[in-house]
């Protein structure tokens, strides 16, 4: 069986732990927790395609093993200092990371979802948002609305009159693919965007009638997540927010030193001592 050193590098493209999160390495824990959650939601196996649910599975249980040394102060102390951590442990072999997932985060629920949209909705968050979106695309509104959570085609004139303000105040250049955006391609946004309404629609009615309270939830995130590709992009921005909000506080592991087992060493190199 591939070791987690070997797995980092295959589905992450990197060996050490701080690179896979893309966190320093003096992130303090709650950074670290920050990091673990953004990623793993891109990967949660119950939040993904069928076709790529394998894959996903193994990413997701890599990043939980990363997060269980990383925020266990022990561990982190002596992968710090020597690369080393404990490769099969029990507590490894046996533990269910999907369980170990949810007894980090709160289930995000549609009530949740809603009370997180009315305060975004015109926050500086929105605005921050919405300017990298804008400059990302130099302008191309297809992929602002993509890219900016809880917009379509009826949030349009919004979103324009704030990129217009953005434009006069100096804060962002004028591109012309915003400014002179050709008719056809407004139709055809709003033609794309009035089938996924249709779509949503019977989802939606699908799911009361089945009466599937977590479905709803996971089919909800997971649309939220997964529109488009620049949505995908940008839904690390959506879920960062709710974190703050709805996580639960990690269970303490303090005083808890590493289960015997094999030590695999990173090539992480070791810190002289003064």
């Amino acid at each position: 069986m591939a070791g987690l050193l070997d797995l980092c590098e295959k589905y992450f493209g990197a060996r050490d732990f701080y690179e896979v999160l893309k966190i320093p390495t003096t992130a303090d824990e709650k950074q670290v927790k920050k990091a673990y959650h953004k990623l793993s939601l891109l990967v949660h196996p119950d939040r993904v395609e069928e076709a790529v649910k394998v894959e996903a599975t193994e990413k997701f249980k890599v990043l939980g093993r990363i997060h269980s040394i990383l925020s266990d102060n022990d561990k982190r102390k002596i992968y710090d200092e020597s690369g080393q951590f404990d490769e099969e442990s029990e507590e490894v072999v046996m533990r269910n990371w999907a369980d170990y997932w949810r007894s980090l985060f709160k289930e995000i629920t549609v009530e949740d979802i809603n009370n997180y949209e009315k305060t975004y909705k015109g926050s500086e968050t929105e605005i921050k948002d919405l300017k990298r979106a804008y400059m990302d695309s130099k302008g191309d509104m297809d992929y602002i609305l993509e890219a900016v959570p809880f917009t379509n085609c009826a949030e349009e004139p919004r979103l324009h009159d704030m990129i217009q303000k953005l434009i006069k105040d100096g804060d962002v250049p004028e591109f012309t693919a915003f400014t002179q955006e050709d008719d056809k391609k407004k139709q055809r946004r709003k033609r794309k965007w009035a089938k996924e309404a249709e779509e949503a629609e019977k989802l939606e009615k699908m799911l009361k009638i089945e009466n599937e309270e977590n479905a709803a939830t996971n089919a909800l995130a997971l649309a939220i997540q997964n529109r488009g590709t620049a949505r995908a992009k940008e839904a690390n921005n959506f879920f960062d927010s709710l974190i703050e909000k709805y996580s639960k506080a990690a269970k303490s592991t303090k005083g808890k030193s590493p289960k015997a087992g094999k030590v695999t060493k990173s090539p992480r190199k070791t810190k002289k001592k003064v």
